[in-house]
């Protein structure tokens, strides 16, 4: 079952760390060639860290993916280094809660120009690429959990995730003629770095101490635990690689039981 991804060269945002960079690692290992994109302008020490270890198979472009007009040159980019992306694992993402009525504009504009702009016109970038050069591929957006179900709180996150699953679908049916396979994957609560961020949130909303409701959440999965990266990195080698191409349109629930579908 090794090198799965020999020959394919994907394109990963939000991969600076957590999830992103967990499946760039798996996808590397699994044989393929990674542009690994995020917002900082200079790698993470643990992206130069892996580029350090696979300089011949990743190359680090740091981006704005809210700039559209920048998001073709950065296609463009990647494939002067490894050929075209025939694989997308679209990641950024940011994060935001409030109670319904104090919800801003703001909180919305910045949710909704990541999670649903930036993640829109970054699979339509691949997607020209890949039609331009005759070639099929895989996409692979980020959803979520919340994107199944509304949540008091984080009403703009839900509705942000729940547009990435209805954009999946569209551009599934959108490409099918073309070989191009389009799907989600939909963690639930995983174990990252923006956890921390996440769990004080909801600590000053909801008057908990810091680490409550990250231990809260972990025991009220079915399987007991939150979810790790790596939990995530092999759903994402299972639909980059051949043996899901007689999958699109879906969303992969990735949550230990909590959404049951």
């Amino acid at each position: 079952m090794a090198e799965r991804l020999q020959g394919r060269h994907a394109l990963l945002t939000g991969a600076g760390g957590g999830i992103g960079l967990a499946v760039a690692e798996a996808f590397i290992a699994e044989g393929a060639s990674c542009s690994i994109v995020d917002l900082a302008p200079t790698p993470s020490s643990a992206v130069q860290a892996l580029l350090a270890a696979h300089p011949q198979a990743a190359a680090y472009f740091g981006a704005d993916i809210t700039r559209v007009d920048r998001l073709p040159a950065l296609v463009d980019n990647a494939a002067a280094r490894f050929g075209t992306v025939d694989v997308l694992f679209n990641n950024a993402a940011v994060f935001d809660l409030a109670p319904l009525l104090e919800a801003s504009e703001s909180s919305f504009d910045r949710i909704f120009a990541v999670n649903v702009k930036g993640m829109f016109f970054v699979m339509q970038a691949v997607l020209a690429a890949l039609v331009a050069a005759g070639k099929p591929g895989s996409i692979i957006n980020l959803a979520s959990q919340a994107g199944r179900r509304g949540e008091a709180l984080v009403a703009h996150y839900c509705a942000s995730k729940a547009a990435v699953i209805s954009y999946t679908q569209s551009a599934a049916l959108a490409m099918a003629p073309r070989g191009i396979r389009v799907n989600a994957i939909s963690p639930g609560v995983v174990d990252t770095p923006m956890w921390a961020e996440v769990d004080a949130l909801f600590a000053k909303a909801e008057g908990l101490a810091i680490g409550e409701k990250k231990r809260a959440v972990g025991l009220a999965v079915p399987l007991g635990r939150m979810g790790l990266p790596a939990d995530i990195a092999g759903a994402a080698v299972f639909l980059a690689s051949a043996e899901s191409a007689y999958i699109t349109a879906q969303t992969i629930n990735v949550d230990g039981g909590n959404v049951m579908s």
